[in-house]
């Protein structure tokens, strides 16, 4: 099995309000095999996501959509036992002890090393 075969039709949610970085992620993700949900970039349209999507997999966070925190996000992906990296260019300090145990992804983002996190 190829490093990246273990990703293949796994449904990932990709939620990044910066539309371009949202686009990009999407089309690397659908190279490994992924099936994307999204992207999207704003608290509200993730929550319908999570809410209505029978089946995610996992998703990749950005913790600052368009100003606020993305906290209300990871706490329905947690609710449903989703799991989640965060991206961003924050560093481990500014994430809420909550969050503690969620690997954080640097900006730019390595998209391989954040699906082997979320599939450890």
């Amino acid at each position: 099995m190829t490093q990246t075969a273990r990703f293949e039709g796994r449904r990932i949610l990709v939620i990044e309000d910066d539309f371009v970085i949202g686009l990009d992620f999407a089309e690397r993700l659908k190279e490994l095999g992924v099936d994307v949900i999204g992207p999207v970039g704003n608290i509200d349209d993730a929550l319908d996501l999570v809410a209505e999507t029978t089946v995610i997999d996992g998703a990749v966070l950005d913790l600052n959509l368009g100003g606020e925190m993305s906290y209300p996000v990871a706490d329905a992906l947690a609710e449903r036992n989703i799991p989640f990296v965060f991206t961003t260019g924050y560093d481990q300090a500014n994430i809420a002890g909550r969050f503690s145990g969620v690997t954080r992804c640097g900006k730019p983002v390595d998209l391989t090393n954040a699906l082997q996190a979320l599939f450890k």
